[in-house]
């Protein structure tokens, strides 16, 4: 009896303890990495999350002024603010700028963050994951963005001889090439910047010879990750050379990492099956500066992005002998389109198209030439079974097109089909009229012209034998109303257009 006694105290003595022990362990809510020595910081915003401080970045933009904007080559361009954590749970934001602030905006809407103000700082809750823009007094241009990311999982054994890793602090990396079974890894706190190698490589794409990427995902089961940074902005403008290439690679990741000023196209998937692209973040400023290009490329998946490029986010193509396109996924990113289009599959189409959504996507700002949502057809191949679903725009200057003809990018005699094409719960505010860009305006001239359509829609086809058809527009709201017919522009080969169905 005694025995069975103490028995009793003792687990009931061990079951008061648990609550105690567990309670004095620490649980981790926010992941910061601290920013390599010699790395210029942000003197413009403090940021802390959980009271812990963040670095803050700076990275080249275009400049603001329209006409300029699309020269960067004279060297003109802005500053953003970067700064970047992991979090696992509600976190509360801190930002303090160096002025009063009389006004703050927090983007995505969608977001419906509320910020509160109290001199120059601002406090906001951030309820999960996500990449937000901070504009404070109006300063949409030079803005804050802050990336938060989900905390990381299956990190890589740096001991692993198939993993390539970079821990925190600065590396300098001309070329690495990613064979079967291989993985880069980028710890949180390292800062990668690209140079130029002492003895230059080609490697072929689509037929011509081109400057070896910074990595090239070139095998099976192939990634690139981590929290890490890749900085091309040490690339000269002439050297142009793509970021991370995915090249006739099968099951390829692409995940976490942020890329400062791209030299190119930043992650060109080509001719590869099956790849994840989750949780990447562009800021670029260079012309052709791209986001995610996937050109002849099956089952892709794109999410959970931020992108700000100067040329397209996310675009895809296809050339002639390196296959159809088929089984393309893009959702739940933020984009800040710069010059040319937000979401869209083109111009080069030499072969086959068909089975792509972009869906639960917002664009934050679109302040360039070309249109937001487009099926941009140059060539000769059908595009079909498309659908933009569930797109938020915060600001639209031309908004939607389906446009079939030729322009300096068609390389085919013939011209190709587009069809079964939806459009549906899109939503958009329209931006000022009064803006004069330059551009191939009607795929044709490069001349300054003003909008005078803004927010516009506009279906074309080539001829009888080349159509626009089967397009549906479902719950397409414009300035807090639903579209009608009487806004969509269209011309006689285009056939069977519904609206609100």
């Amino acid at each position: 009896m005694i025995g069975k006694l103490k028995r009793i105290i003792l687990v009931g003595f061990s079951v008061l303890l648990m609550p105690i022990s567990c309670s004095q362990k620490k649980i981790e809510v926010v992941r910061v990495y601290p920013a390599p020595n010699n790395i210029d910081l942000s003197a413009v915003f403090k940021v802390t999350v959980e009271n812990q401080n963040v670095p803050v970045y700076n990275t080249r933009i275009p400049p603001s002024k329209p006409i300029p904007r699309l020269n960067p080559i004279r060297g003109e361009f802005g500053l953003a603010s970067i700064a970047s954590f992991d979090m696992d749970e509600s976190v509360t934001i801190s930002v303090e700028s160096p002025e009063q602030v009389e006004s703050v905006k927090i983007l995505p809407t969608s977001y419906n963050i509320k910020p509160t103000i109290s001199g120059n700082k601002i406090t906001f809750q951030l309820e999960h994951p996500g990449h937000v823009t901070v504009e404070i007094n109006g300063e949409w241009h030079e803005s804050l963005h802050i990336l938060a990311n989900l905390f990381e999982v299956d990190r890589p054994d740096p001991k692993n001889p198939d993993v390539i890793y970079f821990g925190p602090g600065i590396h300098e990396v001309s070329q690495i090439t990613v064979k079967d079974n291989q993985t880069v890894y980028l710890a949180g706190g390292a800062y990668i910047r690209c140079v130029l190698p002492e003895q230059e490589e080609e490697i072929e794409v689509r037929g011509h010879l081109r400057k070896k990427p910074t990595f090239i995902l070139d095998g099976t089961n192939v990634a690139i990750k981590g929290r890490g940074i890749i900085d091309q902005s040490a690339i000269p403008k002439k050297e142009r050379r793509y970021t991370i290439l995915a090249h006739k690679a099968k099951n390829v990741t692409i995940e976490g990492v942020t890329i400062f000023d791209p030299s190119h196209w930043t992650i060109p998937i080509q001719s590869s099956d099956n790849v994840h692209v989750d949780n990447i973040k562009i800021i670029g400023w260079r012309g052709n500066a791209d986001g995610v290009d996937i050109t002849s490329s099956r089952d892709v998946l794109v999410e959970n992005c931020f992108m700000r490029t100067f040329d397209d986010a996310v675009v895809i193509k296809s050339f002639g002998g390196y296959g159809e396109v088929n089984n393309v996924h893009t959702r739940k990113c933020v984009v800040w389109n710069e010059l040319a289009h937000s979401l869209s599959i083109g111009a080069e189409v030499h072969e086959n198209i068909s089975n792509v959504l972009f869906e639960d996507c917002d664009v934050i700002h679109d302040v360039g030439r070309e249109t937001a949502l487009r099926v941009y057809h140059c060539d000769d191949a059908v595009i079909s079974n498309v659908t933009f679903d569930n797109i938020r725009i915060e600001e639209a200057r031309r908004l939607i097109s389906c446009w079939i003809g030729k322009t300096r990018w068609t390389e085919t005699e013939e011209r190709g089909h587009i069809k079964n094409v939806m459009f549906k719960n899109i939503t958009a505010t329209s931006a000022p009229i009064d803006t004069t860009l330059t551009g191939f305006q009607d795929g044709t001239d490069w001349k300054p012209y003003i909008i005078k359509n803004h927010a516009s829609i506009n279906l074309i086809g080539f001829d009888d034998d080349h159509l626009v058809e089967d397009i549906v527009f479902e719950n397409v709201v414009l300035d807090g109303k639903a579209i009608d017919s009487t806004q969509i522009t269209s011309n006689a080969f285009v056939k069977n257009i519904t609206v609100n169905k």
